[in-house]
Order: structure tokens, then sequence, then C-alpha cells
């Protein structure tokens, strides 16, 4: 039997507190109201019998005597095939002018999967963007962030990662939004037809913290069971230093110390718990997550990104609209380069053509300094250009085998066969090709 509630002992803007027994972190709670209303919210924290509640709505016309049940369970998601093509909130509820999500409910923000269940991961995921497939290869089970700074088209780049991915289930998950980029993303989807297969869960700037800090869980929740059902999933989530800072705002609410510029000491924790979902299941499906992390000032030493450092497998340095070959770094690369799904000469080209342009680069430094260059030197500088416009301009779109290709290509182009260092019968299978 329910028990109901009757003193709520205080109200603030987006919190309440109440004298109550046997609850539980995280467990939903529904208030209602005098007009007949509703107003949800979860627990956050408690003190014996006083228990905080984070609102998911505002407490503007919350009486001291209105009756409040705990559910006896956390916040749920709707999960399966359902969702695909649907937008929603932090609550599971539409928001793009559909009907109602039937379907069966799961309780979001268990713990990560078994390691016991996990298998090295070993298959490409490919995206036709040459420098993730060539240079990063992403591989499925991953997690791996974006670092970029305010302004760049990191969401953008997250598109055309939906759009062209050959995983089966696309989820994204929005956080702290404005509605014109929620826009974008629905309308790249449908005008792309990948709408069918993609998910999108949203928190907008304007939307309650605590339902920024739901949207991953929800996202993952769902995945998980994509995966157990054998599907290879992504996990797009832009922007995780929003999340960081729901976290951090929540935490303020609660006076809690707080810990290396104003975050929670739990920032860790609380990120990892959602990197840690990626996986790949004996016998079933994966999750690959990719995370955008915006850093303030692009400073890669703010506690958002120099956290996420720590936990994820590498990461894509996002500067000047373009995927930055030097600080970029995909830690599992390793594991598909020169598989079934890439190519022999992958591996020889990928550190030739980034050694050559890190040449490039001092070439360029040499002549805007007006140092007289050498005819190797001229080399370089056409090679930079061509490597530039060629490869790692974010609006270039190739299959791995012709982005690897037009690696040759330019390789030919440039140089000379003996001036790239590649093994002899490399050079005789692939150059001009």
């Amino acid at each position: 039997m329910q028990k109901y509630y009757e003193e709520i002992l205080e109200i603030d803007n987006s919190t309440f507190l109440i004298e109550a027994e046997d609850v539980k972190m995280g467990e939903v709670v529904r208030v209602d109201k005098r007009d007949g209303t509703h107003l949800y919210g979860t627990v956050i924290s408690f003190d014996k019998n006083r228990v905080m509640i984070q609102a998911m709505g505002p407490t503007r016309g919350l009486c001291t005597g209105d009756r409040a049940i705990f559910l006896k369970r956390a916040m749920q998601v709707v999960v399966g095939d359902h969702i695909l093509g649907r937008v929603v909130n932090a609550l599971g509820e539409p928001i793009d002018g559909g009907p109602k999500i039937e379907g069966m409910k799961v309780e979001i923000g268990t713990p990560p999967a078994n390691p016991v269940k996990r298998v090295v991961p070993h298959h490409m995921i490919q995206t036709n963007i040459p420098m993730i497939d060539v240079f990063n290869s992403l591989v499925e089970s991953q997690k791996i962030p974006i670092f970029s700074v305010a302004g760049e088209p990191y969401n953008q780049l997250l598109m055309r990662i939906a759009n062209q991915t050959d995983a089966d289930i696309v989820l994204l998950g929005i956080m702290g939004a404005r509605q014109d980029d929620v826009y974008a993303f629905v309308e790249n989807a449908r005008k792309m037809g990948s709408l069918e297969r993609t998910a999108l869960f949203v928190h907008r700037a304007t939307d309650y913290a605590v339902e920024c800090l739901m949207i991953p869980d929800m996202v993952l929740t769902a995945a998980e069971q994509f995966a157990e059902q054998g599907k290879r999933v992504l996990v797009l989530l832009t922007d995780m230093t929003a999340f960081a800072e729901a976290l951090k705002e929540i935490s303020i609410s609660l006076d809690q110390v707080p810990s290396n510029r104003g975050y929670p000491g739990s920032l860790y924790s609380e990120l990892a718990v959602r990197y840690e979902k990626a996986i790949d299941i004996e016998g079933a499906g994966s999750i690959t997550v990719i995370a955008v992390t915006t850093m303030p000032g692009d400073d890669v030493t703010h506690p958002v990104p120099d956290n996420t450092g720590y936990i994820t497998e590498g990461q894509f340095y996002l500067r000047n609209g373009r995927i930055e070959p030097f600080g970029s770094l995909s830690r599992l690369k390793q594991h598909v380069i020169g598989s079934s799904k890439s190519r022999e000469d992958h591996g020889a080209l990928m550190n030739t053509m980034i050694r050559l342009y890190a040449e490039s680069l001092k070439a360029r430094e040499l002549y805007s300094m007006g140092f007289r260059l050498s005819l190797f030197d001229e080399k370089l500088l056409k090679y930079a250009t061509l490597f530039e416009d060629g490869l790692m301009d974010l609006q270039v779109n190739l299959p791995l085998y012709d982005a690897l290709d037009l690696g040759w290509q330019i390789l030919a182009a440039c140089f000379d066969r003996h001036e790239v260092g590649i093994k002899p019968e490399l050079i005789e299978k692939y150059w001009q090709r």
C-alpha cells in the first residue's frame, strides 16, 4: 500500500524538503497539488528522515500541505523500436508533436555491465571521415570524447557521424541546447534518411538542471536494451560540459563542499559511470560512445576534460573546423588497423602521412619567416595543402579504401617513391594506384 506524506517542510526555487522514511537515492517522488496537477522530483539527499527532493518542474504553486508519495522506483525510460524516429525530453515525454510512446519501461542509472561480459574491441566503425577512419580509427565499444570549444562545428560533426556510420542504431543525447540546435539535429536526420534508426533525448538550456543529469542515463539505458538484442549502437552525447555544470549547480544548492573550480568531488565518478557503459557484449551487440566536451577557454586542464581524459580511450581535438592530427588519438585503433575491415597498407600510410605533415608545418614556418627553402621543403608545402584540402576538411566524405587511395595519390603528387620511407612491396602495390 502506498503511503502519502502530507507535510512539506521547506520549499526552494528547485528543491523541497519532506520528512519521510524508507527512501532511496534517486527515487521518484510525485506531489499531488491541490489544483489537481502533479509535480515530479527525485531524491538527491537525505539526513535521517529529512529528505531533499530535486523538482522536475517549477515549485511555484507548491504548498506545504500538498501530498507527496514515493514511487519506490527510479526514473524510467521506454525502450525498444518504438523510440526510434522520436524526440523526447528528460521525462520521456515526446516533444516532436507525435503520440505518446508506448512500450516496456526500464529504470535508468543501473551499474555498468560486469567486465566478464566484455570482449576485446576488434571491429571498426566507419564514418567516411578520413581524419577518423584513416588516422584515428573508431573502434566498436570505444568511449571517446571530442574536445572542442564553443563556436566550433562539433554538432555538425556529430550529425555527419550519425548519418554515415555503419552502426545499426544511433542514439543522441543533447544537453543544454538551444531550440535551433535541436531543430537542426532533427531536420538533418530527416533529410538524410537516418531518422528511422535514430532517437533523440533532449535537455534544452531552459530546462531544469536535474533533467540534464538524466539525459545520458536515459540514452545509455536504451542503448543497453538494443545491445542485448544484438544491435551495434552508437551513442552521441553533446555536451558533457553542460552535464558537469548541472552537477555543479545541484551540488552548490545542497551546500556540498566544492572541489576543483567549484565542481563536486564526485565529478570523476559521475563521468566514469556513464562512459563505462561502452561495451562489446559477447554473443550480442555493442555500445560505442562519442561525447562532445567543450573546454572553457580551450583549457584541456579544466576539470571536465581533465577527468574525461583519465576515463576515455583517446580523444578527437576539433579546432578551426578540423580534426587536428596532433593531439587526437584513438588508443584502440591498433586493434583494427590491418584487420579485415582495414587494409595492409593502412598503418604504414597513416604513419608516413602524419610524419610528412609534421615536417611540412616546419617548412611552412620557415617560409613565413623568409628563410630560403630547399626543393624538398617546397614539396612539403605542396603536400600540406593537398593533405589539408583532401583529407582534413570535414566536408570530405570518403569510404576508408577510397581515402587510403587518395592518400597514395597525394604522396605521388608531391614526392618521389624513395622519399616517403614506405616498404618497397607496399610501394609497388599501391603507388599511383
